[in-house]
């Protein structure tokens, strides 16, 4: 049963609102109004009804709706009804039941089920401001978005990423304490841990490598659009060697291999600095055949836009998934008039629902007519155009 689309959307004691219900008929809908009303805070309650902890990487307890005096977030709730093909709507949610609790409760028609299997039903993909120092930040702020990419068309990717670090926290020990005693590690238990780490890892690179070759590959095709064109790549020597076709066997005994003679580097330095969890994304605008971090801020929003609408389309056409939902906070703001109005024409080719958010009504012109406006304000969600 995929979902195409959140018909509803329920917050209560979620961040700054107290309770408020959107009702989108599974259209598209664009939020405005002042800074602070809301509008990012709905995107949010939309993008933890997936695995994970959401566009802004917080905490349980910080998304709990506090009053001024209150240490602690109030127990939440985000619920949504769902398409699921030609049946009856699905009715999906996550929250906690204490204040302070530090696992969510996720719940599929009532009843209680792992987080994992949200993914079966909403899949949501976001661009946030925060992701405009993408190309200033560390590689490690590049690897979180681009794995987050690859976990959206490859589920199981999140579990070879927890196997991979889990292990090499382990060893990471083992390594440091005995380099702190100046004595030797163990051995045979390191020898098992790097197996662990050879295998997760190189799934973790071949999942990466497949990703960037399909989005490579949609984003080549889209090549008509009034977006900057990019090219991909990943610099990892582990991706690299997935990229140029290297059997797995091989890049899991190459990395095994590494991980052994790195022994007394890697327990002096006390941080593992061999793997794939060294690798990076790079991206380049082809037309002016330059890095992306050195172009202007538009010109990078362009780029990672272009990217994520990729994403959207390629994701659309898998078989037995969800269609994605897409999440643009405060992107059209960044767009001149051109690229908005394209912007507009994409998400309506695509026929994907979207939930874009802006402080200026007059940003979304060109969806007046194919979407849903909602003010949002003190006075609480208020539709003003269909």
């Amino acid at each position: 049963m995929a979902s195409a689309a959140l018909l509803s959307l329920t917050l209560t004691d979620f961040r700054s609102y107290e309770r408020a219900r959107l009702e989108t008929g599974g259209r598209s809908v664009y939020l405005f109004g002042a800074n602070g009303a809301g509008k990012t805070n709905l995107l949010e309650a939309i993008s933890l009804l997936t695995p994970g902890k959401g566009l802004r990487g917080a905490s349980l307890t910080e998304v709990g709706r506090r009053l001024p005096g209150e240490a602690v977030g109030r127990p939440w709730a985000v619920a949504a009804e769902a398409e699921a093909d030609d049946e009856a709507p699905i009715r999906i949610g996550t929250g906690v039941e204490q204040g302070g609790a530090a696992r969510r409760i996720v719940r599929i028609e009532g009843e209680t089920v792992p987080p994992g299997r949200l993914a079966d039903h909403v899949r949501p993909i976001w661009l946030t401001p925060a992701q405009d120092r993408l190309f200033l930040e560390a590689a490690s702020e590049r690897r979180r978005f681009f794995d987050r990419l690859v976990f959206a068309g490859e589920p199981a990717h999140a579990a070879n990423a927890n196997a991979y670090d889990k292990a090499q926290r382990e060893r990471m020990k083992l390594l440091t304490e005995a380099f702190e005693r100046g004595a030797s590690p163990d051995a045979t238990w390191l020898n098992a841990l790097e197996a662990r780490l050879a295998e997760a890892g190189a799934l973790l690179a071949e999942a990466r490598a497949r990703t960037l070759r399909a989005l490579q590959a949609e984003i080549d095709g889209r090549g008509d659009r009034p977006f900057p064109q990019a090219r991909l790549t990943l610099t990892g020597d582990w991706e690299k060697m997935a990229l140029e076709g290297v059997a797995f066997a091989e890049i899991e005994a190459r990395l095994a291999a590494a991980l052994a003679a790195a022994r007394p580097r890697d327990g002096a330095a006390g941080r593992a600095l061999t793997g794939p969890h060294r690798g990076d994304l790079a991206i380049f605008h082809v037309e002016k055949d330059r890095p992306a971090a050195e172009c202007s801020t538009g010109e990078q929003k362009a780029l990672i836009l272009n990217l994520v609408l990729a994403q959207a389309a390629r994701l659309s056409r898998a078989e037995a998934a969800p269609n994605p939902v897409i999440l643009l906070d405060e992107v059209a703001a960044h767009l001149d008039l051109t690229r908005r109005a394209a912007l507009a024409d994409e998400l309506t080719a695509l026929k994907l629902q979207a939930f874009l958010t802006g402080t200026d009504e007059s940003l979304f012109d060109h969806l007046k007519g194919r979407a849903l406006g909602v003010r949002v304000s003190d006075a609480g969600l208020t539709p003003v155009s269909a």
